[in-house]
């Protein structure tokens, strides 16, 4: 018998404990080398856990949901067992492991399962669960979710019963705390004002009608609207560069460069991977790298260092449908910029009303060292920049 024990892996320094999601195989299963065992949830992504050898779980020393550390044993494998031979040892580890394979009469859903349903308001009794004993696992839920949403971008409320004031409790996922954490402090610490305007996506749209065919034939990924949000941020951050400082201490710290944080929806909330050097990227490559953060977003594939950092931020909650907000700053960042839905709006040019495809800016400051002269004349110089794109390619 060769035992090798299933660790957690190693957290980053800002990350003190993790929860597990749901096992993938139970005792006296074989196992495949690399074979995703866990997955391990923190307060900013979802950690794979791989067999490190092929070989039989032969047991589960910490269950669904249980809080871990870094570097705690979670399993046990034989790398030299079989499983029709490793089935006794597994049976007589039953009662240690039961939390982690409770039948489906008593637990209908795992921890990770319950907590994506709940969220996206569908009922545990309405999916078909295809782990043991019919148990609905977190594949199950996130393939009834997707079915389930209509839109994804508007999430059904959870599916109550509202017959005798009922209540239901669900738990924050780790990140949903977090973020919670992070916005409430946000809050507290910076003194925040908003500042608006609105801009006409005209030229956008028809730089974007005649390019966006030959551009994805090209680069392989549709032209969308935030790349040139994006671009029109770093110029205005040039312009101005406490926009892009933030406040340490009773310090200020400039950065000479503009990591620029794109906000995403997920399964388990909201992320904000970060967009390198964006200063030094092109149209094509912001977009293939946005397209790529939300795939991965979806799939909890993200890393720790594509979540940390950032000079400055965009939200759109225009996939949403809002036409207006104030989007709270993501410290330690000093400001945050949010866009929203293009809608076609009578605007008056040349003492003429006239229909123009309008698009409201919002951003958030903070008012600690950023004064209202640079936050407005930031959001004019985004706004000149998006309604004569050319002005980007100029450098001007």
């Amino acid at each position: 018998m060769a035992i090798i024990e299933i660790l957690v892996p190693e957290l980053s320094e800002s990350v003190s404990e993790a929860t597990l999601l749901e096992w993938k195989k139970q005792p006296g299963e074989a196992v495949g080398q690399d074979e995703i065992l866990i997955d391990v949830e923190t307060d900013k992504v979802v950690l794979e856990v791989p067999a490190p050898s092929a070989g039989v779980l032969i047991e589960i020393v910490k269950a669904d949901g249980s809080t871990v550390t870094s570097g705690e044993v979670l399993a046990r494998i034989d790398t030299e067992a079989t499983a029709s031979a490793a089935a006794p040892a597994a049976a007589e580890q039953a009662p240690a492991a039961a939390p982690a394979a409770a039948p489906a009469s008593v637990t209908a859903a795992s921890p990770a399962a319950s907590k994506i349903l709940a969220e996206k308001g569908v009922e545990v009794g309405s999916v078909q669960g295809s782990g043991r004993d019919g148990r609905v696992t977190k594949a199950d839920a996130v393939a009834a979710q997707a079915g389930a949403a209509a839109k994804p971008a508007a999430p059904a409320p959870v599916a109550l019963s509202l017959d005798g004031r009922p209540e239901q409790r669900v738990p924050m996922s780790r990140l949903r705390a977090r973020v919670a954490e992070r916005l409430l402090q946000s809050q507290q610490e910076n003194a925040i004002l908003t500042t608006f305007n609105e801009v006409n996506m005209q030229a956008v749209m028809d730089l974007r009608k005649q390019y966006k065919d030959v551009f994805e034939k090209e680069h392989g990924v549709k032209l969308g609207f935030t790349s040139f949000f994006v671009k029109a941020a770093v110029a205005a951050l040039k312009k101005y560069p406490i926009l892009n400082a933030s406040v340490d201490g009773k310090d200020i710290i400039y950065h000479g460069y503009f990591d620029i944080g794109i906000a995403v929806g997920s399964p388990r909330g909201l992320v904000v991977p970060i967009l390198r050097n964006a200063d030094q990227l092109s149209i094509a490559e912001i977009e293939q790298q946005i397209a790529d953060f939300g795939r991965r977003a979806q799939d909890g594939k993200l890393t720790l260092d594509e979540l940390t950092g950032g000079t400055f931020s965009i939200s759109n909650g225009g996939v949403f449908g809002s036409m207006l907000s104030t989007p709270i700053i993501n410290p330690p960042q000093s400001a945050i910029l949010g866009i929203h839905a293009t809608k076609e709006r009578p605007v008056v040019e040349n003492g003429q009303i006239v229909i123009r495809p309008m698009n409201y800016l919002a951003m958030s400051y903070d008012h600690r060292i950023i004064d209202g002269r640079e936050a407005v004349l930031g959001l004019v110089a985004m706004k000149e920049a998006l309604e004569d794109p050319q002005r980007l390619l100029l450098d001007i």
